[in-house]
């Protein structure tokens, strides 16, 4: 067993794993992937105390939220989900960022992860200049209102975004891509 410690997730209140569970790879983005390992494999995450599971919709093209959402069934405690959206968006540059976009991506993600709202939405790395139109922000701080989001926050890649993705009241997140390797 291993023993966690648990922490506010910025300003979400949501109190999580420190060690979450990143879920790309079991999403088939990385090479084959089995359902079944993969379910045995988050199944011991959350016996081992993590409470925290990072996705996005292109992880597997929803793949991997599908198998999050079936996790969340067998188990009676709290299991919270961060998934990402934007990168679906074709091309990916800033004027794929508007808000229908943005939103038909969150139905998608619901329904895949078979939650009414979900707890915790980032944009996906968005072009630097998504940080420029309140536009996206504003329908997002409306998503919340709707209850579609309890939260939702970003994925930067610079500092610049990050500081102008604070600037939003409704910015809860900031993840900061980082690859030790």
């Amino acid at each position: 067993m291993m023993y966690l410690y648990y922490r506010e997730l910025g300003q979400t209140g949501m109190r999580v794993s420190e060690i979450s569970f990143g879920s790309w790879a079991i999403g088939s983005d990385w090479g084959p992937a089995n359902d079944k390992e993969s379910i045995k494999t988050l199944r011991t995450a959350v016996d081992g105390g993590v409470n925290f599971f990072d996705t996005a919709d292109v992880y597997g093209m929803g793949r991997s939220e599908r198998l999050i959402a079936k996790l969340k069934k067998e188990y009676s405690e709290r299991i919270y989900v961060a998934t990402k959206v934007g990168r679906r968006a074709s091309p990916h540059i800033a004027e794929s960022y508007i808000p229908d976009n943005i939103e038909h991506f969150i139905e998608d993600s619901l329904r895949n992860l078979e939650v009414e709202a979900l707890d915790l939405l980032q944009l996906h790395c968005p072009p630097t200049e998504v940080y420029y139109h309140p536009e996206l922000f504003e329908a997002l701080d409306n998503l919340v209102k709707q209850g579609k989001l309890l939260n939702y926050g970003v994925s930067v890649e610079k500092v610049e975004e990050a500081l102008k993705a604070i600037e939003y009241p409704g910015v809860k997140t900031v993840q900061i891509i980082f690859n030790m390797f």
